[in-house]
């Protein structure tokens, strides 16, 4: 706590600057990824789900496949039962008794008419079942494909970027570390609440880099002086002069090189 007192302002200022320019190339590896790893994670459940249509399809298949065996069976045995009929038709003692085979007859007759329009219907829900099998596997093979070339391409970009942008990360805290916390959680407070994630940013042809407002000529000859720290009043960013931020950009991008 005792180095953080003895700063001076001019070191906090270059500090504060050192680590906006640390965290602004994270950010910049971050965007390369950009939409990439939701895009796989999209295409993972999309994945997922066409796996799970295929299961709930199979299985629908295999019930439709029981149910025609049912109807088969029911078949054979009404088939079995009107021979019998038929056979005891034979040796009626009356004509009630026959008449009454008859209608048993008829009953098996028309329960195998039935069963074969139902096993009918099955085959047709089968073939239509078939076909969206097809297609869900086409468009299970597509996703696939599209799924392996976006997991190529953030693996590569990770590949490249993961161990810089962890060293960045490590930079970060060791820098933050140099300052105190009052000024660190304003800087990360205002990172927060601009869209471009600048807190900290130089002057810049007599306006606060970014920004079309122009800072009186005193404000700046303050800002030039480096002794204290100053905040552009409309963007609320902290501000810092031309030279330090191009000599702090230099000192950075050796450091960035190297990582």
């Amino acid at each position: 706590m005792a180095k953080k007192a003895e700063a001076s302002v001019e070191d906090r200022l270059r500090a504060l600057y050192d680590l906006q320019l640390i965290d602004s190339r994270i950010d910049e590896i971050r965007n390369l990824r950009g939409e990439l790893p939701l895009e796989v994670q999209d295409l993972e459940d999309d994945v997922e789900g066409l796996n799970t249509r295929l299961e709930k399809l199979s299985t629908s298949l295999e019930l439709i496949d029981d149910q025609i065996k049912g109807k088969k069976n029911l078949i054979e045995e009404a088939k079995a039962l009107i021979k019998k009929y038929t056979e005891q038709q034979k040796n009626v003692r009356n004509n009630r008794e026959y008449n009454s085979l008859t209608k048993e007859v008829e009953f098996q007759e028309l329960e195998i008419q039935l069963a074969e329009k139902h096993i009918k219907e099955f085959k047709v829900q089968i073939e239509q079942k078939k076909e969206v099998i097809s297609e869900t596997k086409d468009k299970l093979k597509d996703r696939q494909a599209h799924l392996k070339h976006k997991r190529g391409e953030l693996n590569e970009i990770l590949s490249e970027t993961q161990k810089e942008e962890d060293a960045l990360i490590k930079k970060s805290e060791d820098f933050q570390k140099k300052l105190d916390d009052r000024l660190v959680n304003a800087y990360l407070r205002i990172r927060n609440n601009v869209k471009n994630g600048l807190a900290v940013v130089p002057i810049e042809r007599g306006a606060s880099g970014g920004s079309f407002f122009t800072i009186p000529p005193q404000i700046q000859v303050e800002i030039a002086s480096r002794k204290k720290v100053i905040t552009d009043e409309h963007s609320g960013r902290i501000l810092v002069d031309a030279e330090l931020a191009e000599e702090e950009k230099t000192k950075m991008e050796k450091m960035f090189a190297k990582l």
